[in-house]
């Protein structure tokens, strides 16, 4: 049992690791070698973890996730707050620490998208996994949303949380080469507080 938890450790160790490099440096950018030299795990040993880079990759992709998915949970959970301000609340907390760290990194999935999201099948699958997930969350509460009559229903709310996630996800991109958290309260001002919300004639 006891050697079971400490490979289980070693193992976060590495999934926590690839988070934060290949956020920073990307797929091909980081190396295996790097990762374990920082870890100081045995070149060898990688393969009892994960059966190649890609794999690696796959799951670090998921362990990526989780903590946002836990996050916005927390956010819609908050007594009081309604489908839409849970939402609003958790992406002005992702603004707010993405100004504090400098605009570093973006979004992994996004980076990932975007580097070998046509060239890596495990990859991919996990990308769409990762994407669905975390829209489906976002769609029950914009569905809440609009049973409590806070937000148009003149747009269904499969439409709105993509268009959510996508804004996002461009929104992140412009923030890394204008060093600038102006395109993420602009996405969510522009989404949350107009286009979203029932129109009171």
């Amino acid at each position: 049992m006891e050697q079971l938890s400490n490979k289980e450790r070693k193992r976060k160790k590495l999934l926590d690791q690839g988070v934060l490099m290949l956020t920073e440096q990307g797929y091909h950018g980081t190396g295996l070698k790097e990762i374990l030299d920082i870890v100081e795990i045995p070149k060898g040993s990688f393969y009892n973890y994960f059966a190649s880079k890609e794999e690696y990759c796959a799951e670090v992709i998921n362990h990526y996730i989780e903590p946002f998915l836990q996050l916005l949970t927390h956010h819609l959970q908050k007594p009081g707050v309604d489908g839409l301000l849970g939402l609003k609340n958790y992406y002005d907390e992702l603004t707010d620490e993405l100004e504090k760290s400098g605009f570093k990194g973006g979004c992994l999935l996004g980076n990932l998208m975007g580097e070998i999201g046509d060239t890596s099948e495990i990859c991919r699958d996990s990308l769409i996994n990762a994407v669905n997930r975390y829209k489906g969350i976002q769609l029950v509460a914009l569905v809440r949303a609009q049973e409590e009559g806070i937000v148009r229903k003149d747009r269904s709310a499969n439409l709105m949380a993509d268009l959510l996630i996508n804004n996002w996800q461009g929104a992140l991109l412009r923030m890394k080469i204008e060093q600038s958290v102006e395109p993420l309260r602009e996405c969510c001002e522009t989404l949350f507080d107009d286009y979203f919300i029932t129109k009171i004639h």
